[in-house]
């Protein structure tokens, strides 16, 4: 059993992707970092020595601290978060009990460098549909949850890109961009690592309604029906985003939680 100011793998895993997940701080010592680069999916590395710094940046968050088996460092940096009046845990058995579990793990060297606030920045076109909010949704939900997204128009994403030191995503003939048959949603699974059933499962539906393959399954084309409604509502294209996350939280649950479940009506016969 964890103490009260631990959680479990299975419990983490359970709110992992979702947008009431904790932040998650990855305090292992860099010599375990450098033999296993991998990141908790929305984790940032920070120094355990410089906790006292940086602890403030989360107040009024919950935080979950790892290192690599959950103990003096996870539990040092925890400790000093709560005298900072931070809602801080430790994750029992720490990093090698995440990946012995077979959580999923994010690769991080093909990231964009993170800014002075530690952000990644990503860049692509205005008045965004389907890929251009599946993408922003899987960086912020499992691999930077303060990622800057910008939009600006299609002659202009290069410069922005080179100017700002943001990755242009869904963009022809970039690294984050459509290969093959799949979209760029699909090539930041691959390139990310992360291949979860839900997550597999969000990709095909994903892809369907951004290449025109509805008949790939039945929710591509309510998928891209909604993306085109939001698409009408919004004129900002930040306010479009934000109100298409909750459009692929909603998906992302039916994909992990409710795709066995159907909704009929009538509930029961009548006479």
């Amino acid at each position: 059993m964890p103490s009260t100011t631990e959680i479990t793998v299975t419990q983490l895993s359970r709110l992992v992707g979702l947008p009431t997940a904790p932040a998650i701080v990855d305090v292992r010592l860099d010599e375990d970092a450098a033999a296993d680069m991998r990141l908790l999916p929305g984790a940032r590395r920070r120094p355990f020595q410089q906790v006292a710094a940086w602890a403030a940046g989360y107040a009024g968050k919950t935080v979950i601290v790892v290192c690599q088996r959950g103990a003096k460092l996870s539990q040092g940096v925890a400790a000093w978060m709560r005298h900072e009046g931070i809602d801080a845990q430790t994750l029992e058995g720490g990093f090698e009990a995440w990946r012995n579990a077979g959580e999923l793990l994010v690769r991080p060297d093909k990231l964009p460098p993170r800014d002075e606030k530690g952000r990644t920045a990503w860049v692509t076109r205005a008045r965004p549909k389907v890929d251009r909010i599946a993408c922003p949704w899987l960086i912020r939900r499992f691999v930077d949850p303060d990622a800057v997204f910008l939009f600006v128009a299609p002659s202009e994403v290069a410069a922005v890109a080179e100017r700002f030191k943001a990755a242009p995503f869904d963009i022809d003939d970039t690294f984050w961009s459509h290969r093959a048959d799949g979209c760029t949603f699909d090539t930041m699974l691959e390139v990310l690592d992360l291949k979860s059933a839900p997550l597999l499962q969000l990709a095909k539906i994903v892809r369907g309604a951004d290449t025109a393959k509805l008949e790939l399954t039945p929710q591509s084309a309510g998928l891209l029906a909604a993306s085109l409604g939001l698409s009408r509502m919004y004129r900002d294209d930040l306010e479009q985003l934000e109100a298409g996350l909750a459009l692929y939280d909603a998906f992302y649950r039916w994909c992990r939680d409710a795709k066995a479940e159907t909704h009929n009506w009538p509930s029961t016969k009548g006479p």
